[in-house]
């Protein structure tokens, strides 16, 4: 791992910052410390339509009528707006 001063770091930024791109890890010092370092970012790569649906369908099923007891018992019930229950239906 490669390390350079802080006033290398400004002077030549540039060069640094593709260095990192490329991969590369640099530590930053000031006054012989180290105080920074800089380190590409992982990249995520998008998922497909397809990877999306397959990895939907491995999620748990959801009963709403246990969401719904759980929810009453964490927060109560008496500050819910009307009892009107969209999801009866479901």
């Amino acid at each position: 791992m490669r390390q350079i001063s802080q006033r290398e770091f400004r002077n030549n930024s540039a060069a640094i910052m593709d260095a990192v791109e490329a991969g590369e890890t640099i530590r930053v010092t000031r006054n012989g410390v180290e105080v920074a370092e800089v380190r590409p970012v992982g990249r995520r790569r998008r998922r497909s339509a397809e990877e999306l649906v397959a990895r939907h369908r491995t999620l748990p099923r959801v009963d709403y009528a246990t969401l719904r007891r759980d929810a009453d018992e964490f927060f109560g019930s008496e500050d819910r707006i009307g009892d009107d229950d969209l999801w009866s239906g479901r």
